[in-house]
């Protein structure tokens, strides 16, 4: 009886690692479209439940159906995976899942929280945020897309989050916290992939948090806090040329490019006045063309917008 209760989870187990190695292998086939490509559908968390969204608004789709709490997708460079943070009972781990929503795969299982996950350009590893336990700090790891193979990038013992790949696949752009204890205030850098090299981009009185590189290489857009709120940005992979995309009196935060590199979503508040809730919104790179996405009074967070599967 014994060998039998035993026998029947290790069959489980192989059969869900068998599908994730299919995934594995659907994603892979496809790395030479890494993230330019054409501008595909728009994914983001809505009250803890994930959709996506054409980009010209309308045709939502949801794409998780548990009991919430899954949070920050991001596409795979095809277009036809998403990868996201999700909550499995005790802790926040994270998961796989075609961009229509079936065939979920967890990739990584063990007592602590993983978030902010995201693809390298390949489509053969994860970047995300999890935590040493050494040191309590939050740190950035790399995994394979099916699980195993787990890699510590940074180890600063100190908060490292929201990790991006670059498109050559070369440095992954992040944010910490710098070390002048009369500040204080959140960074941005990049890190070599296998670490070491670390790059402090961002080096003003204010945070600056969420990097997201330009499917070009050659640009990072960011979110940066001016003093009353918080605005869009971009500058030069390696610094500098500081350009503002964003000017008003409400926050606008988590911007991420399209493929084709000429626009960017991000989350942003209507107004204070009357609603706190965030809602998705695009915006041409020079900062025109201001578009709202969604309007439903929930809070839409952390929008990735995925290339167009078979697109040529």
């Amino acid at each position: 009886m014994t060998i039998r209760t035993l026998y029947v989870p290790a069959l489980i187990v192989a059969a869900v690692l068998m599908a994730c190695a299919v995934a594995v292998s659907t994603v892979s086939q496809k790395a030479e479209a890494t993230f330019p490509g054409k501008n595909g559908r728009i994914a983001y968390s809505h009250g803890g439940t994930i959709y996506t969204i054409k980009p010209g608004g309308g045709g939502r789709v949801q794409l998780t159906h548990d009991d919430g709490g899954n949070g920050r997708p991001s596409y795979s460079p095809d277009g036809r995976r998403i990868v996201y943070a999700g909550y499995d009972g005790n802790d926040s781990e994270i998961y796989t899942m075609n961009a229509d929503g079936g065939d979920k795969c967890q990739v990584t299982d063990n007592n602590r929280d993983d978030y902010d996950p995201s693809y390298s350009p390949d489509g053969r590893r994860i970047v995300y945020q999890g935590y040493d336990l050494r040191n309590f700090a939050a740190e950035i790891y790399t995994i394979n897309v099916g699980g195993g193979g787990k890699f510590q990038v940074t180890d600063n013992n100190r908060d490292d989050y929201s990790p991006s790949y670059s498109p050559d696949g070369k440095r992954i752009a992040y944010t910490t916290y710098d070390r002048n204890p009369t500040t204080y205030f959140a960074q941005i850098y990049t890190v070599r992939v296998g670490g070491g090299g670390r790059i402090q981009l961002t080096h003003s009185r204010m945070n600056n948090d969420y990097p997201d590189y330009s499917p070009d290489g050659e640009r990072i857009t960011y979110e940066g806090y001016d003093g009353d709120d918080w605005e869009i940005y971009t500058m030069n992979v390696g610094g500098g040329r500081k350009v503002r995309v964003t000017d008003n009196d409400n926050d606008d935060r988590f911007p991420v490019y399209s493929p084709d590199g000429k626009k960017k979503a991000y989350e942003g508040y209507p107004t204070y006045e009357r609603n706190f809730e965030a809602e998705i919104y695009t915006i041409n790179i020079s900062g025109n063309g201001k578009f709202r996405l969604t309007n439903d009074n929930v809070d839409d967070l952390g929008p990735s917008w995925g290339s167009r599967p078979g697109a040529p």
